[in-house]
């Protein structure tokens, strides 16, 4: 990063992060990095027990952590009961984005005569931005983006270069799309006659809620007939796809590769891990964990964490238990007749 885009006093990160700081507050730093590659003029952190290890060889001004280490800390601390919280907050302070938020339409983008602008709107090159739209205050659009027919946009949110916002849209405040994503696409559908597919027109559209996050590569189709809605805070991963008339509850977070058929419901505060796939038509309730790359068929109706599939092994291994897998049926079978001929014995 930009090493000169800020630089803040020890106390001045203390009083922002309602931290705890032990060491000299006038110590001015410009940064952050890991506790082995922190530079005496960088703030570091610990929030895995695993890197405590590299604690006391850290060069960094300070180090954010948890109170339970401060005293093995060999440079100043900032002690938060959530490190990993005051973390984020911290990135926030110095990343180079912050103060460099552009203004005004470029002059090779293209914008309906009725768009309806807000204040402080950036429009970048080659953005167009169709009839009916309508962008709220410090809304930006970066390069190459399309904002299609009657869209809404809400105050500060913001679109990276080359993002797609088909027609129809609803995004909430400060929400934003990362390149290449796709909101609001045709659903999958399609009615089959015996000998050939005929498409279903999809009426709906797709609502994103406030303060959403949607990876690169990203698709949300748009609703067959009424809408695709995803909640409050849901942060998505990259290359995600989220299928027609899906409904994603608040504060819910998709890792990469993610897979969602057709009107299927999540709840809220779910967590998908890396390459989930979740059937259609389910019901996913609030509070549900899935680790990744499982497969889900059935609804979950029950918070907790569910796994389905089996980790990496030895392939020689992998080939028996694949064998032996097919045989499972049949072991069953039998052992259901023992059983039953030990009983009536």
């Amino acid at each position: 990063m930009n090493q000169d885009a800020r630089t803040l006093t020890l106390a001045e990160i203390a009083t922002r992060l309602g931290a705890r700081l032990k060491g000299d507050g006038e110590r001015r730093v410009s940064g952050l990095a890991t506790l082995r590659d922190a530079t005496p003029d960088q703030v570091a952190f610990l929030a895995n027990r695993a890197y405590l290890k590299d604690l006391p060889e850290t060069r960094a001004a300070a180090v954010l952590l948890a109170p339970a280490h401060g005293e093995a800390c060999p440079v100043a601390s900032l002690e938060l009961d959530n490190p990993y919280l005051g973390y984020a907050e911290l990135s926030r302070l110095f990343d180079p984005l912050v103060g460099r938020t552009p203004s005004g339409t470029h002059p090779t983008a293209v914008v309906a005569d009725d768009v309806r602008l807000g204040e402080n709107v950036a429009i970048g090159p080659q953005a167009v931005i169709e009839e009916g739209v309508e962008l709220g205050d410090d809304v930006v659009i970066g390069a190459g983006c399309v904002v299609g027919a009657d869209s809404r946009i809400g105050e500060g949110s913001r679109l990276h270069a080359n993002v797609t916002v088909c027609h129809g849209v609803v995004i909430g405040q400060r929400a934003i799309l990362h390149s290449g994503c796709v909101i609001g696409g045709d659903g999958f559908g399609f009615a089959h006659d015996g000998g050939r597919w005929h498409k279903i027109a999809q009426l709906g559209g797709v609502i994103l809620g406030d303060d959403v996050e949607i990876g690169s590569c990203s698709s949300i189709d748009r609703g067959a007939l009424g809408d695709t809605v995803i909640g409050d805070d849901v942060k998505i991963d990259s290359q995600v796809q989220i299928a027609h008339n899906v409904q994603i509850g608040d504060h819910s977070a998709l890792a990469g590769c993610v897979g969602i058929a057709g009107s299927t419901r999540v709840g809220k505060h779910c967590m998908l891990g890396g390459g989930v796939g979740l059937s259609g038509h389910l019901t996913i309730a609030d509070g549900v964990q899935v680790t990744g790359m499982s497969l889900v068929t059935n609804s979950l109706l029950e918070p907790g964490i569910y796994s389905s599939g089996t980790g990496a092994m030895d392939n020689a291994q992998w080939r028996r238990n694949a064998v032996r897998f097919k045989q499972l049926d049949d072991i069953a079978r039998r052992l259901s007749r023992l059983e039953k001929v030990g009983r009536s014995g």
